[in-house]
């Protein structure tokens, strides 16, 4: 399929989402998928939220591109969700401040004080969310459509770009200038906190340099665990 098939799919997805869904939002990680994302809900004027999450050790890239994605879409102002401070203050205290590099267990309750909870706040009250998610990533997301039901936060979840290829997106933002992470240009295609991040080498899977030093198959943070899927009638 081309480019612009893709596109205009994923346009349409985005226009039945605002047509069907009263509160739904875009999760931004800023990464280049969602800026992709951001940048058609804000050309398109769609009433579609964006929030952020904040986990307090993302890299000091990732705060440059929030600021400049504040500056280039003023129309779409992005929410930004914060850990609990007294149970961060708990975690670090009791296991150290890089506790995540020990075992999988506390990497995974690192991710849950500092990713999923702050979600769950921020989808609290919404219809819908809508994220960045690519078939090709990662084997964890092999199985993933374009829509979900998302059981354990009880609402829908929409990938529209789930078809899209990593060439794809980088077209795209070439294309019609949409801001990124400069971390991208330092072989860094998937980024979430500074510690948890590192370069890839040449031939490696775009998720290696996530949480490196585990199996492929545990490498999730617990933000997108399998739902129970929805079948397409569309496709």
């Amino acid at each position: 399929m081309s480019l612009a098939a893709k596109l205009a799919r994923t346009e349409a997805l985005l226009d039945e989402i605002a047509r069907d869904y009263p509160t739904v939002a875009l999760a931004n990680s800023f990464g280049a998928e969602d800026m992709v994302l951001m940048h058609l809900i804000a050309s398109r004027n769609l009433p579609i939220g964006i929030f952020s999450l904040d986990t307090g050790r993302l890299p000091v890239e990732t705060y440059t591109l929030m600021q400049q994605a504040a500056e280039r879409y003023p129309s779409h102002p992005i929410r930004v969700y914060y850990p609990d401070a007294a149970a961060l203050e708990a975690y670090v205290n009791n296991n150290g401040i890089n506790a995540f590099y020990q075992s999988v267990e506390l990497r995974k309750s690192c991710c849950h004080i500092r990713k999923i909870v702050p979600l769950k706040r921020a989808l609290s009250g919404l219809d819908a969310w809508i994220t960045g998610l690519r078939r090709e990533q990662s084997p964890t997301r092999q199985d993933l459509g374009d829509r979900e039901q998302d059981v354990d936060n009880g609402l829908m979840k929409f990938n529209p770009l789930i078809e899209w290829t990593e060439k794809d997106i980088w077209a795209y933002i070439r294309e019609n200038d949409v801001p990124y992470n400069s971390l991208h240009d330092k072989r860094v295609p998937s980024i979430g906190c500074a510690p948890c991040t590192r370069p890839i080498s040449a031939g490696e899977d775009v998720r290696a340099g996530r949480w490196w030093w585990e199996n492929p198959e545990s490498k999730e943070c617990g933000l997108h665990v399998k739902a129970s899927p929805l079948k397409n009638p569309n496709a």
